[in-house]
């Protein structure tokens, strides 16, 4: 008998189940070392089990937390998805931040905030918990620096050819405008959308077009992100709606945080974001603001700190339970 807890929340409507107790330690002296360590048998196994069917679904996310790299952080966490392990994942820091002010894992004034630094196989990031009554209202994700990759690049897809921008978010997102191949970001073109970021993925990562320049481990395209504008609001920034979809054929709920921060390097490189804000909608009506707070270097290429803030709530806590004579194991997946 295997039994495994977990406490769930969502973010802007996406899911997240934070693993807090029955599973192994994960080895390895960095949080990207304990991410290679995940994919052994022994560990692998709880991530199918609680992202599977019928414990999970085709669209679930969750973590494994762990040490952090140093004493310069709270926690680690390895990110999981139905198809594997990420190495950034903005909606979970949030959720994380949360999750660790509710249950004084961290101590957080009443009123204010408190920053939580969190090891993620990316790097270092920030998780800023804003509360009013001793309650989290809002996180503030501070990602890793980002930059622009590539821009232009043309694809080839059966909806015609994609102009498609990289940017490296903790993780590289290819930046597609959904219109060009005659799409909305609605719920009802998801299919169309989910058939397109496959072929974009795939043409993309066959060219081996979004290789990181200091580590292998973080290369290759994460999601493809189909964005639309919408109107600017009067204070100025820019307005706009997307749906990222990732792994293979998963889809944000959220306008996904480490995404946003892709979104952000893109419009600060095109002068969008001077002394304002990114306000980004997810395909089912959450959203995000995005932030771009300075300039850096990175990588030997122009670099940006960014900050997305969002939402996240608590919707469960479980206790999973594989039973030895179950046929079905660790589940499955119908996508």
């Amino acid at each position: 008998m295997l039994e495994i807890s977990t406490v769930d929340y969502h973010t802007a409507g996406e899911p997240f189940r934070i693993v807090t107790g029955g599973a192994p330690d994960l080895t390895g002296s960095t949080v990207l070392d304990r991410r290679e360590n995940a994919a052994s048998a022994e560990i692998d196994r709880i991530r199918r089990l609680l992202v599977h069917e019928p414990r999970g679904h085709a669209d679930m996310y969750g973590c494994f937390v762990t040490p952090p790299d140093d004493d310069g952080a709270s926690f680690g966490a390895v990110f999981f998805h139905k198809d594997g392990y990420s190495t950034a994942c903005g909606h979970g820091t949030i959720a994380l931040g949360t999750w660790a002010v509710e249950t004084g894992r961290v101590d957080a004034p009443p009123d204010g905030e408190v920053t939580i630094q969190i090891d993620v196989p990316s790097g270092r990031v920030g998780a800023i918990v804003r509360l009013t009554g001793g309650k989290p209202r809002s996180v503030g994700f501070r990602n890793v620096p980002a930059f622009v990759h590539a821009r232009g690049v043309i694809v080839d897809t059966d909806a015609g050819p994609a102009t498609v921008d990289i940017a490296y978010g903790g993780a590289f997102y290819a930046s597609v405008r959904a219109d060009r191949l005659g799409a909305a970001v609605t719920p009802g073109d998801l299919p169309r959308l989910i058939a397109l970021s496959r072929q974009i993925k795939s043409a993309l990562d066959s060219r081996q077009a979004a290789e990181h320049p200091a580590d292998p481990r973080l290369s290759g395209i994460y999601g493809v992100t189909f964005y639309e504008d919408l109107p600017r609001p009067a204070k100025g920034g820019a307005h706009q709606r997307s749906c990222t979809v990732f792994a293979d054929g998963e889809v944000d709920r959220s306008p996904c945080g480490s995404g946003t921060t892709a979104r952000l390097a893109l419009l600060a490189d095109e002068g969008r974001l001077i002394d304002s804000e990114l306000v980004h909608d997810s395909v089912v009506g959450t959203r995000f603001l995005g932030r771009v707070l300075g300039t850096t270097t990175t990588l030997g290429r122009a670099g940006y700190y960014t900050e997305v803030e969002g939402s996240a709530f608590r919707t469960g806590e479980h206790r999973f339970i594989l039973d030895s004579g179950d046929p079905l194991g660790e589940g499955f997946s119908l996508r």
